[in-house]
């Protein structure tokens, strides 16, 4: 399934404060136009087009002419410098770049930045339509598919460019892994109004919003998160299915009771969220909230595998993010790369019949992500565990384990116990040199509003987290903060922290 299957006169798009659509019709006709401006300026299967855009709907005319024409799309993170964008458009080697125009000063920096960019397209100046309008909306006879070639967050260091290999066959008749796999799954359909609240340049809003569009469901599109402003266009829109990360739901949840019981969200089916772990009593507190909505599922840009686990088995299994069957089987392995039994912590691997993903023009980060003995299974460095029942408990990610004295402490728990304390609006837990342990544990507290942040109110939280867990888990010293350093889509740099503690040590 594909937009030009539904009706042209039905919403594809809509953003969140209802000002714009997009319908079906005007989806299916400006990205063929788009696909055929592309064509006669050169581009041809497994080249690259690169996308440094906000949250405009028109962004999925650009996704759907990348999709029918054989190209890998390279939605960009805009909040990245002109130095950093441009290393990532260098890098996927893309030759057009499609901009929009609150980022046409970036965009400009970045195309003088990336000498193989040959062609620069401007969603709001006029060079975009003016494409379109000279361009033909009459079919071609094949329609190769495409997909993206997205950059990891760059957590914990330089982004990588995940390079997938191009799919075979017409984007008419072969849907993508992605609509295989959630269209089931969610239940996505004409019916469905998606909520979208996260930047389109992440890998999860971009694939769904792209499965939603060829499913015949209409998008919702939120310019930016707002807790309160989300909750809105839920009711507004009556949205049926929703996908969120963890820190929105905290960020909900700390709204006044009587701003969150204003909003009618009953329209809910489907509340989705990834991304990052979700503690456990934000989850609770959630489904007490939405009701047995909150469907979870573990992946990542790469693709390599994915778990799912739904409402009711999470209450059975609360803490876990599912079983694994669909893409890849879980393989838990220790440091040498054995087969761990269940219960026993290790590296998460999923089992595949051939390697999924390359890092692009980075063949010794392919090899770290690779098992020793296995080269189809990989790893994105998440520690966890299985039980006995297939389910996947993770712990952290294996790059921010903190090692203190000799034992291994995990900063998710210490950040789940944290970010419920009504003085705390965020927190980022990391290793900081310490002489005599090794490392010893930081906090870093963004403070709620209103909220003191001086030694007393560090004391406070520190015997906050030592009523709750181990002693040696407990922060050393907390650091208040402005604001922490995580990305749009709730992932924390944490490299940053770390890099910023060690020199000032």
């Amino acid at each position: 399934m594909y937009p030009g299957t539904y009706d042209r006169a039905r919403p594809a798009v809509v953003t969140a404060d209802g000002d714009t659509t997009l319908t079906y019709g005007e989806l299916e006709e400006n990205s063929l136009r788009l696909a055929d401006h592309l064509r006669t300026r050169g581009l041809r299967r497994g080249d690259h087009l690169a996308l440094l855009c906000g949250n405009n709907p028109r962004v999925m005319e650009v996704y759907w002419a990348a999709m029918r024409s054989g190209l890998y799309l390279t939605a960009v993170n805009h909040h990245l410098t002109a130095d950093e964008a441009a290393y990532i458009v260098r890098d996927c080697g893309a030759s057009a770049l499609v901009v929009s125009g609150p980022l046409s000063e970036l965009g400009s920096a970045v195309a003088d930045l990336a000498p193989g960019i040959t062609h620069v397209l401007n969603l709001d100046d006029g060079t975009y339509d003016a494409a379109l309008a000279a361009a033909s909306a009459e079919p071609p006879a094949v329609q190769p598919r495409g997909t993206d070639m997205l950059y990891s967050s760059g957590t914990t260091g330089r982004p990588k460019g995940v390079r997938p290999a191009l799919p075979e066959g017409d984007v008419r008749t072969e849907p993508s892994t992605v609509q295989l796999l959630f269209q089931p799954m969610y239940g996505f359909d004409e019916e469905t109004v998606y909520l979208c609240p996260a930047p389109l340049y992440h890998a999860a809003p971009l694939r769904f919003c792209g499965t939603i569009t060829a499913t015949g469901g209409t998008v919702v599109l939120m310019n930016s998160f707002d807790a309160q402003g989300a909750l809105a266009a839920v009711e507004r829109h009556r949205v049926t299915h929703s996908q969120w990360v963890p820190t929105m739901f905290v960020r909900m949840l700390k709204l006044p009771d009587a701003v969150r019981e204003r909003y009618d969200i009953s329209s809910m089916k489907v509340a989705v969220h990834a991304a990052a772990p979700c503690p456990l009593e934000v989850k609770r507190r959630m489904m007490e909230w939405w009701g047995p909505v909150l469907y979870e599922y573990y992946s990542s840009t790469e693709g390599n595998g994915i778990t799912f686990i739904g409402p009711d088995e999470w209450l059975r299994k609360p803490g876990s993010v599912g079983r694994a069957g669909l893409l890849g089987e879980l393989r838990i392995c220790d440091e040498e790369g054995k087969v761990l039994p269940p219960g026993e912590t290790g590296t998460v691997y999923f089992e595949r019949d051939e390697l999924p993903f390359r890092y692009h023009r980075d063949d010794d980060r392919t090899r770290e992500a690779q098992h020793p003995e296995h080269p189809a299974w990989t790893t994105t460095g998440d520690i966890g565990h299985v039980d006995e029942d297939g389910y996947l408990f993770l712990t952290d990610r294996k790059a921010f384990m903190i090692i203190s004295g000799g034992v291994n402490i995990y900063p998710q728990e210490i950040e789940d116990c944290l970010v419920l304390h009504p003085a705390v609006a965020d927190v980022a837990v990391v290793g900081v040199p310490d002489e005599e342990m090794g490392e010893s544990v930081r906090a870093y507290v963004e403070p709620a509003e209103g909220a003191p942040c001086g030694p007393e109110s560090a004391a406070e939280l520190i015997a906050y987290v030592r009523d709750r867990m181990a002693h040696y888990k407990v922060p050393r010293d907390v650091e208040f903060v402005a604001s922490l350093p995580r990305t749009p889509t709730g992932k924390l740099a944490k490299g940053r922290l770390r890099q910023g503690s060690s020199r000032r040590r």
